[in-house]
């Protein structure tokens, strides 16, 4: 099946590229776009923070339609994916955290219309209709409501109008892919608008299971958003969003790669050439191909509630947002990734979060303020663990001779369970002050009370094969291995001193200090016998601290045909939260850290439909462990390298566009021990598109290719090599050659 998708794969539309004349129209990326990194609007180019934004024009003449394309023309930026298509997190100058347990907060925070999603599960959302995308670099403490030292994204969704407006788009590509996005929108009263947007996603799955008939990594995504807004007045506005995904796929794709600790240091090795203790060895050479003798699933159910409004009075602002959501998942991956029933491993989530922002905005002659009140409360009820049936244990606890199922077909393994309580409070304010016309002056500051409580227990469990095992709170315990109760509770404060300098109207120059803090926490192994002792060394961490120093510039040149923007900078953490995998149990633990690194980016139209893209950052990073051993941080290339170039020209009686883009990551590590187990050594992914346009932009088809190379890379791995005698390799998409067609009304 692989090979003959690899042959459909390698034709490009060579002949529809011939047959347009060249000729221009305009630029599609290099316009002007409007953020709100400082909680006000403002130009792009006179915020001194590292931002890089899209628009949803942009986006939509980009292709991007998921969270993670946007990070990939993103410098110092990468994406998070601990368990593939499951957990999504973002990494920003070497704060990253790959910990796929839930009840672990990412050092970069996630957004959507100013409401902060706490869950690395239920942030790997499709990206529709949206009005823009931010993505802002170094600790943001001061403004937005939860305290983060890496930095944050933020995705705004387009709101209701009372202009009738909406569009539709259809995508077909490889594996039986469709998939499906839309909205529409309007006025239903002179006061009251409405807006209704949509996503599907379906495809057969890209990794073939040699073993059972359906392939894996499927996808079978609904998404929807709707939206009521409604204005009494011109000063009072009320915004009501409802929103909600499901996911229901087949999941736990791994490479079965044989690996060996010699030495017992925890540093494996790979041995491709030897079987694993079980006697299985995958050496076909395909990465996307593997003998799974179980179905893995990812059942995710994610809801939202959120209400915002905004009341304007002579001289402020007056905000409110409050929103209530949830997280519900039933996670299982056939983790031995071979035909024997050895190692399963599972998460089971379920998460409520409440959170209330009630904020001021005001401006008096050459000053702007903000101040504000933010709530937060996390409730977590998860479990992790693993089926083993290896262990070779019948319900009694009598062993039945090793490798074997226990009699009946009931096996034992792992649980897990862990209840997590976090309330955060804090007060923010910041202030704007211009000294001349030409040096302004920023300062900000953030009280946080931080509580979170804390309960663990791990059991020696047996799941009775006469339905569905119980995965969380399962009453068939045969041994209590270990628990925990803790909690964290400290006043914890964030600030910023900046000093932006305007020669004139095309440059700002910007310095600035940043006080980040990231508050404490526990950890939750999923395998008890990592852990020495249950107490708080082991199974707790303190906040994480960052003095963050940095200047850059942001300049518009060549008459407005670019844009480069850059910034350099050196952090200096205190405690810095690393984490880490330690056999099977993933680990946070405070160590001393610092990086340097610098960020460039280009945005250039040097002619008419030309566009182009460049961005480059580099991140020298150093971890020291407790114990003195001198390491890196997670998922954190030195070097990372982007670019794209579009040209858009007249044809067929509309607009033609080819586009080209790349990113490149250098070597880079999944575990803090670097062994050649956990190393990634770089790779480039580049991707190609061709759309048609009609003259009054309603009508658009476009045909792509994503990983045209059809490079294989590793998103992540877990050396288990000291345990159970293999590497789990986890590949990013293979090649994939899709078409759209999409249509825009207003």
């Amino acid at each position: 099946m692989r090979k003959a998708q690899k042959l459909t794969r390698t034709v490009l539309p060579a002949a529809l590229v011939a047959a347009i004349a060249p000729a221009l129209t305009w630029a599609a990326v290099l316009e002007e776009v409007i953020v709100t990194a400082q909680k006000r609007e403002q130009s792009l180019q006179d915020v001194g923070i590292a931002v890089t934004a899209f628009t949803g024009e942009q986006l939509s003449a980009l292709g991007y339609t998921n969270a993670q394309e946007v990070t990939a023309l993103t410098p110092g930026v990468s994406t998070v994916q601990p368990n593939g298509e499951a957990n999504y997190a973002i990494g920003i100058r070497g704060a990253a955290n790959s910990d796929f347990t839930t009840n672990q907060e990412s050092p970069v925070s996630i957004y959507v219309d100013e409401v902060y999603i706490s869950q690395m599960s239920g942030a790997g959302f499709m990206l529709f209709d949206m009005e823009r995308v931010e993505i802002l670099r170094g600790p943001q403490g001061t403004l937005y409501g939860r305290n983060a030292t890496g930095g944050l994204a933020h995705y705004v969704s387009r709101k209701p109008q009372q202009a009738f407006d909406g569009y539709g788009q259809v995508t077909v590509g490889e594996y039986d892919q469709v998939k499906f996005q839309g909205a529409i929108g309007g006025g239903i009263t002179d006061t009251l608008s409405g807006r209704l947007s949509v996503a599907t996603h379906h495809n057969s799955g890209y990794v073939e299971n040699r073993l059972l008939d359906d392939d894996i990594n499927n996808a079978n995504d609904y998404a929807g958003r709707g939206q009521l807004l409604f204005t009494p007045n011109e000063d009072l506005s009320i915004l009501f969003n409802v929103r909600g995904s499901l996911q229901q796929i087949r999941t736990g794709f791994f490479e079965n790669v044989s690996s060996r600790d010699f030495d017992g240091d925890g540093l494996g090795e790979l041995t491709p050439e030897l079987t694993n203790f079980n006697g299985y060895r995958d050496g076909d050479g395909d990465v996307y191909a593997g003998d799974y003798n179980k179905f893995g699933h990812n059942d995710l159910k994610t809801t939202g509630v959120s209400g915002t409004v905004k009341w304007d009075f002579e001289r402020f602002t007056f905000t409110s947002i409050s929103d209530y959501q949830t997280v519900k998942r039933d996670y299982i991956e056939d983790s031995d990734a071979s035909p024997f029933s050895d190692f399963n491993f599972y998460l089971v989530t379920d998460a409520a979060q409440w959170s209330q922002e009630l904020r001021l905005n005001g401006e008096l002659d050459r000053m702007r303020w903000v101040a504000g009140f933010y709530y937060l409360n996390i409730n977590i009820d998860d479990a992790n663990g693993a089926e083993i049936p290896l262990l070779g244990l019948d319900p009694t606890g009598v062993s039945t001779g090793g490798l074997f199922p226990a009699p009946g077909g009931d096996f034992t393994g792992l649980q897990s369970n862990y209840q997590t309580d976090k309330n955060s409070w804090s007060l923010f304010g910041q202030l704007e002050y211009d000294f001349t016309d030409k040096f302004t002056g920023i300062a900000g500051f953030r009280w946080i009370d931080e509580y979170v409580k804390d309960l663990y227990i791990s059991d020696f469990v047996f799941f009775p094969n006469n339905g569905t095992p119980e995965r969380h709170d399962n009453p068939n315990v045969l041994a209590q291995l270990g628990n925990y109760a803790g909690k964290f509770d400290k006043g914890l404060w964030s600030a910023k001193v900046e000093l932006d300098y305007r020669p004139n109207d095309d440059w700002l120059l910007y310095v600035s200090w940043n006080r980040g803090v990231k508050g404490g926490g526990f950890n939750a192994p999923f395998d008890p016998t990592t852990v020495p002792a249950f107490t708080d060394p082991f199974m707790a961490f303190d906040e994480e601290v960052l003095n963050a120093f940095e200047g850059g510039f942001k300049s518009t040149l060549w008459g407005g045909l670019a844009r480069l923007n850059g910034s350099v900078y050196y952090y200096d953490y205190t405690d810095f939260q690393a984490f880490d995998i330690v056999g099977l149990a993933t680990l946070v633990q405070n160590a001393d850290a610092d990086s340097i690194g610098f960020e460039l980016e280009l945005q250039a139209n040097p002619f008419e439909g030309l566009d182009l893209l460049l961005g480059v950052g580099y991140n020298d990073m150093d971890v020291t462990l407790a114990s003195g051993v001198k390491t890196t941080s997670v998922q954190s290339p030195k070097l990372n390298f982007s670019g794209l170039a579009r040209y858009e020209w007249p044809a067929f009686g509309g607009s033609m566009a080819i586009q080209g883009d790349f990113n490149y990551r250098s070597k880079h590590y999944f575990s803090l021990t670097r062994a050649e187990t956990v190393t990634e050594d770089g790779y480039v992914v580049a991707n190609a598109r061709l759309s048609w346009t009609n003259t009054d932009r309603r009508w658009e088809a476009a045909v792509f290719v994503n990983n045209f190379t059809d490079e294989e890379y590793l998103v992540q791995t877990f050396d288990v090599a000291g345990v159970l005698g293999w590497t789990e390799q986890y590949y990013g998409r293979p090649r994939w050659v899709a078409g759209s067609v999409r249509y825009t009304w207003d």
